[in-house]
């Protein structure tokens, strides 16, 4: 149940925009200022639209376009112009809103990252793609772990970029950290469709947690990005799908507050909590061991697959980046994980 996708909102509700943003082209400085007024007006139309919503995401790539250009001079940084435009496009239209920038990164090539900011202008969640689309992405895969903030309406939020949902462990992540509503944002293009649909809906059963999934949309001359803004629910059924249409405005009312009681009270198909409680009708609290050897090998440096040496693109030569020279060194490397941001 959407709530008429919102119209009737309820008090507990949380009602949503996903924006199929059409696919501009950036190249220039001047570009890129001009596509952060794009999206600025569009945070206003979402507001007249629908006056009761809470948060309008907008896709991956809506600053940048799909060209992967990784010019310094159009990279953004934290404190630069478009964030601060973004901030102040939430706090005049008394919304929140979720962004995406390529951003500048000295160390190398530049991070893929999400904002998500309050109707304060306040940043509540900062997150770096962990999992690049290789060998298409040049980005530097992110370091940041996967941060869950407190959203509209005493929700708990968390965001994944595109490529990030097509690996289970990071829906997880966001569940396991509290979310009740995972945002995944997408440049995707239509030979995606299916595995975005199947993701998208897996994600939110396996994890007893509702997703909202936007893509760009339309056509920069070169690039068809193929929209299709879905929101799903926990129990895994759609509540509310996009067409292909750019700039159309999806919106959904999701209930946080019936995904807490389900995980409070479900006990068929409760997988976030018998993941970790294996068997709890035959031995008292379920297992609680780690029988996955993939995970042991991960955290010990050791992540091998058995064709491993088969693998035939390792690098981006193959869509006309360099190979790589550098090792990977996370600059957060240091800072403690928290599960709670």
């Amino acid at each position: 149940m959407s709530g008429l996708g919102g119209l009737n909102k309820s008090p507990n509700g949380v009602v949503m925009g996903l924006v199929q943003l059409q696919l501009p082209t950036v190249k220039t400085v001047d570009e890129l200022r001009a596509q952060t007024t794009v999206i600025c007006d569009m945070v206003a139309k979402a507001r007249r639209n629908m006056p009761g919503m809470d948060l309008v995401v907008f896709p991956e790539y809506s600053l940048h376009g799909l060209s992967m250009d990784t010019n310094p001079e159009i990279m953004c940084r934290m404190d630069g112009p478009e964030v601060a435009a973004f901030k102040r496009a939430c706090v005049e239209n008394g919304i929140w809103g979720c962004f995406s920038i390529m951003e500048f990164n000295p160390r190398g090539n530049p991070f893929n990252s999400g904002l998500i900011i309050d109707d304060r202008g306040e940043l509540k969640l900062y997150y770096r793609k962990l999992h690049p689309w290789v060998p298409v992405e040049p980005w530097e895969p992110g370091d940041l772990g996967i941060p869950v903030c407190d959203g509209p309406n005493g929700s708990k939020l968390a965001l994944i970029i595109c490529h990030d949902g097509m690996f289970p462990e990071m829906a997880r992540e966001c569940a396991y950290k509290g979310a009740e509503i995972m945002i995944r944002t997408a440049g995707y293009t239509a030979p995606i469709r299916h595995a975005w649909d199947i993701t998208n809906q897996a994600n939110a059963f396996c994890n007893m947690i509702a997703t909202a999934s936007v893509c760009m949309c339309g056509s920069d001359g070169t690039f068809d990005s193929m929209g299709e803004g879905m929101f799903v629910n926990f129990d895994g059924t759609v509540l509310a799908r996009g067409s292909h249409r750019p700039d159309e405005i999806i919106t959904c009312e999701l209930r946080p507050d019936l995904v807490r009681e389900a995980r409070r009270v479900w006990g068929v198909e409760n997988n976030i909590y018998q993941f970790g409680h294996r068997g709890y009708v035959a031995v008292k609290g379920g297992a609680r061991d780690c029988p996955y050897t993939y995970m042991h090998d991960l955290v010990a440096g050791r992540y091998e697959l058995p064709w491993e040496q088969e693998v035939v693109v390792t690098d981006g030569t193959s869509c006309g980046f360099a190979a790589p020279t550098r090792d990977y060194q996370p600059e957060a490397a240091t800072e403690p994980r928290r599960r709670y941001a």
